[in-house]
């Protein structure tokens, strides 16, 4: 099936006014890490405290009251979203009182391919959250452009269907950041530290949760 979609972002530069990097040659590896690890601390600067806030009342709210979470992304995002199941369900659920109900749309490659072979690719994180969601329950979307068609499509009627939405962003946000209801974005226009930063995202997200339902004590003694 041909699609009539452009599924796959690839946002310039131009499209943000973050700094480029890299904006020149590198003479060694070691200089080249270190630019990246200053323009990581620089990008991790543009993420909104209160966006972070936001996006983990929703999630604090939806494990206290058993609703679900999905979480979805393509490529990279994928593996974080995928990542995302095991750090809100095991990560969360040790030493708390949560039992965190988190499924990952990325993860069963049989049920994409057939979504993307049959239907078209734009569908298979939308079809999937048709069949599975109800009103209440949360999607959190990772997109590094915030512009894949399949992205924007399952957040856009996940919040028409009743749905809490969240979007991990990167380079200028694309529509996502626009549809979720709370856009926890990274003004940065390097695919590389975009999805570094996504993932710290993702454990900060999971570690707040889980040791705001613990005691001093049991923190302490805790290893995360």
């Amino acid at each position: 099936m041909t699609s009539t979609y452009d599924y796959q972002a690839f946002p310039s530069a131009a499209d943000s006014d973050s700094v480029k990097f890299p904006a020149a040659p590198y003479a060694s590896a070691a200089s080249y890490f270190d630019s990246y690890v200053e323009e990581m601390a620089r990008a991790a600067k543009t993420i909104d405290p209160a966006a972070f806030e936001r996006a983990a009342g929703i999630l604090l709210e939806a494990y206290l009251s058993g609703a679900r979470m999905f979480s979805c992304g393509n490529g990279g995002s994928a593996s974080i979203a995928n990542h995302m199941q095991c750090d809100h369900v095991k990560g969360i659920r040790s030493t708390t009182d949560l039992s965190p109900q988190v499924l990952s749309l990325s993860t069963n490659v049989e049920l994409l391919t057939a979504i993307a072979n049959d239907i078209g690719y734009e569908s298979v994180f939308v079809y999937q959250l048709q069949s599975q969601s109800e009103p209440g329950d949360v999607l959190v979307a990772v997109s590094s452009s915030g512009g894949s068609a399949n992205i924007v499509r399952v957040l856009t009627w996940a919040r028409d269907a009743g749905l809490r939405t969240i979007a991990i962003t990167g380079f200028d946000g694309g529509a996502a950041r626009s549809v979720a209801e709370v856009s926890v974005h990274v003004d940065c226009t390097n695919y590389g530290i975009v999805e570094d930063l996504h993932q710290v995202i993702m454990h900060s997200l999971a570690q707040y949760i889980r040791q705001s339902r613990m005691d001093a004590d049991t923190i302490s003694a805790t290893v995360f």
